[in-house]
């Protein structure tokens, strides 16, 4: 009787342990799955985060490179059309000026007539090289064209020209010096035979006194504008 009743409520129990068993690992592989799938997700996104983060890094890489070589490339032709110009340009002696005698004027101011071009300026202008070249005179009594002319320069350019600026307050280059197009050379002034502050300026055919042309002439073939 008592064995019976043994095995007439073992079996209930042994069912319900076993579902809760299986109902339990159900549960764990519910779980483990979603986060396997969770950490797979959160992987590939990083994954594709990364990616996309290098990419856009080489692209702004690749651009910056690019802006650099074109700007090198820009500067570059800028240099080489500023030593162009260096070379090739003229221009005017100096600035901020008003043209006073002309070439070729007569008068009781010259033993002949007039042969250059004065350039009205304050004494202390800033006086520059039209031109490249090499000065072939420099310093007092005309640098050896006599007193009239005062302190003067005389440059000789690649051309076969010379010019001659003259009544400096201040001579800043020394015979043989080369100079470049615009180079400051000297300081206007009053020296010499002079009736007021100006730069007298010359385009000759040799170094010397007695062969100058028309320098207005001269400059505006050269594309100045005088």
């Amino acid at each position: 009787m008592s064995k019976r009743a043994k095995s007439h409520h073992s079996g209930p129990s042994l069912r319900r342990t076993r579902a809760a068993v299986l109902a339990a690992g159900v549960g764990v592989t519910t779980v483990l799955g979603a986060g396997i799938a969770a950490a797979a997700d959160a992987k590939g996104g990083v994954q594709s985060v990364t990616a996309s983060s290098v990419g856009a890094q080489a692209a702004a890489q690749a651009k910056a490179a690019e802006q650099a070589e074109q700007a090198a490339a820009k500067k570059a032709t800028q240099a080489k059309q500023a030593a162009a110009k260096k070379v090739a340009a003229w221009q005017d002696p100096v600035e901020n000026y008003r043209l006073s005698a002309s070439f070729g004027l007569g008068g009781s101011m010259w033993s002949s007539k007039h042969s250059g071009q004065d350039f009205a300026v304050p004494i202390g202008t800033v006086v520059k090289s039209v031109h490249g070249g090499t000065v072939v005179k420099a310093g007092p009594n005309g640098a050896g064209d006599g007193p009239a002319y005062g302190n003067a320069v005389v440059i000789k350019h690649a051309n076969g020209t010379f010019s001659q600026y003259a009544h400096l307050s201040k001579v800043e280059v020394r015979p043989g010096q080369t100079v470049g197009t615009g180079q400051r050379i000297a300081l206007s002034g009053n020296t010499g035979n002079s009736s007021g502050p100006h730069l007298h300026f010359e385009i000759r055919t040799t170094p010397n006194y007695g062969s100058a042309v028309n320098p207005v002439n001269f400059l505006r073939e050269q594309g100045v504008r005088v």
